[in-house]
């Protein structure tokens, strides 16, 4: 694994987990963690579970006993460290956004899709596609349960960046980041919504905005100076999917109250779905199908053993959290490699992403124009 921060720990809790909860047909070993502190990733390696350390990731994916790469740096290193290692010939998760940039995602696609030849494969982390009620919601509109698709409204909304005092940190430059709240939280809301539906997007029309635009410079040394953030702090945008439903996108940092508030709701012509990260055992679902005395929103409690993922963990009613979705992610992908099946999601599919990405900001560069959004 390439980093050992937020996602480091995410990622590291997921590999350390997932043997010890699904019936596996490979077991992971946690060979080497990389980092560049000698010191800081050796104590990162003692206490995620790793066996090794190393400062150097281009020595990380040279070493024989390592089979799988695991990124989870800043995006701007994503496109070089995938590459490099697809090159090497190993398999390949690397966490999203899945680049800075349109141009390198679509050279981490090529890499991926030359890679598939030799028998290797690659995913990008879009964690909450393994949260057990959304993929049961999306078990339920490929049964048709919803009917036709007319609406997809996606919203997600956090708040530590209400502080104008709060540091100029990396996800606030462009350059390490590629943007602000639309590629941390933006790509997170776009998969959702297009796996959801299963349907692209294929246009957008946005708008964006900067509330802070001066943070102070981290450390002590910076003497309380200030630095451009070059990045967003919110954007909102409406776009419309392939399949012809309607969309509707919010994401920011700065909604005071708002921890980790991802919110989900799809409207068809039999029925609507409704999902919250902050109760993320559960499902709201009414079925337009039943009698008008009837109907209305009924909670689904997705805790069963025949919802997806549960048949190993704990009696019904016992819910889960936020960092089970990365062992589901490590047992879904350690399955692909076992059988040789492509993983989803895949680079492919993350370039789908960043493609909206680039059109929402196209978009809010030209006044909210429609933009298309491009394809192969």
């Amino acid at each position: 694994m390439v980093g050992y921060a937020f996602m480091g720990a995410a990622h590291s809790q997921g590999w350390r987990t997932v043997g010890r909860v699904f019936e596996l047909p490979l077991t992971p070993a946690m060979t080497a963690v990389c980092g560049r502190d000698a010191d800081a990733v050796r104590a990162a390696a003692g206490r995620l579970g790793w066996t090794a350390s190393e400062t150097d990731w281009r020595a990380l994916i040279a070493r024989d006993d390592v089979q799988l790469v695991d990124i989870c740096t800043p995006g701007e290193s994503h496109a070089e460290i995938a590459v490099a290692a697809l090159e090497a010939g190993k398999h390949v998760l690397c966490e999203k956004p899945l680049a800075n940039s349109v141009e390198e995602a679509e050279e981490m696609a090529a890499a991926a899709r030359r890679a598939r030849e030799r028998g290797q494969l690659t995913m990008v982390g879009f964690n909450y596609r393994r949260t057990p009620a959304l993929a049961f919601a999306r078990r339920m509109v490929a049964e048709g349960r919803l009917g036709e698709l007319r609406h997809v409204r996606v919203s997600y909304l956090q708040d530590w960046l209400v502080d104008p005092s709060f540091p100029l940190a990396w996800r606030l430059r462009r350059e390490a980041a590629g943007s602000g709240a639309l590629g941390d939280l933006g790509a997170h809301a776009v998969d959702i919504a297009q796996h959801l539906a299963g349907s692209p997007l294929a246009g957008v029309s946005a708008q964006t905005e900067t509330f802070v635009t001066e943070r102070p410079l981290p450390g002590e040394e910076a003497g309380g100076a200030l630095g451009p953030v070059t990045v967003d702090d919110a954007a909102i945008f409406n776009g419309r999917l392939a399949s012809g439903a309607l969309a509707s996108f919010e994401v920011t940092r700065v909604a005071a109250g708002r921890k980790n508030a991802l919110r989900v709701e799809l409207n068809g012509t039999l029925g609507s779905l409704e999902f919250d990260l902050e109760r993320l055992n559960e499902l709201n679902f009414h079925d337009h199908t039943d009698s008008a005395a009837e109907s209305g929103f009924r909670r689904i409690l997705v805790t069963e053993a025949d919802h997806p993922y549960l048949e190993a963990w704990w009696p019904p009613g016992h819910g889960l959290g936020y960092e089970h979705t990365f062992v589901h992610q490590a047992r879904d992908l350690l399955y692909a490699i076992a059988t040789g099946t492509d993983p989803e999601p895949s680079f492919a599919d993350g370039l789908q992403v960043q493609r909206v990405l680039a059109a929402v900001e196209e978009s809010a560069a030209k006044h909210s124009a429609y933009i298309a959004v491009s394809g192969d």
